[in-house]
């Protein structure tokens, strides 16, 4: 009974990761193409900027509903071992949008983001 519970929590959440990942794609394409249409000039980075954040939210809810789904139903060494790999790629994932989303790591102040090279000196 508790476990079965838990499934269907893990279940919801995972669910609710996709759809966050569906709603934010299509609101971020129609913000693109209202923005496109009046010619403006950032719409593609507003656009790249959006649909990360939505890829983003949906892969914290993802990973919660593995966490819960694994944790709580199968506790494993196999199904924890797995478990540890899924959240290891996930967590690559999110730096490496946000990084290319915000143009900073996360622990970086907005202010003290990095500067892009111009090509070196040589």
């Amino acid at each position: 009974m508790v476990h079965e519970t838990f499934r269907h929590i893990a279940l919801i959440f995972e669910v609710a990761g996709i759809g966050v990942v569906v709603i934010g794609a299509i609101v971020s394409t129609f913000e693109f193409l209202k923005n496109y249409i009046n010619k403006s000039a950032e719409a593609y980075f507003r656009y790249r900027s959006s649909l990360g954040n939505a890829i983003l939210l949906g892969l914290e809810f993802l990973v919660a509903g593995d966490i819960i789904g694994t944790v709580a139903v199968e506790p494993t060494f196999v199904s924890v071992g797995v478990l540890a790999l899924i959240v290891l790629i996930r967590t690559f994932l999110s730096l490496s949008l946000g990084v290319e989303i915000h143009g900073r790591w996360p622990w970086q102040e907005k202010d003290k983001a990095p500067v892009q090279d111009k090509g070196s000196s040589l």
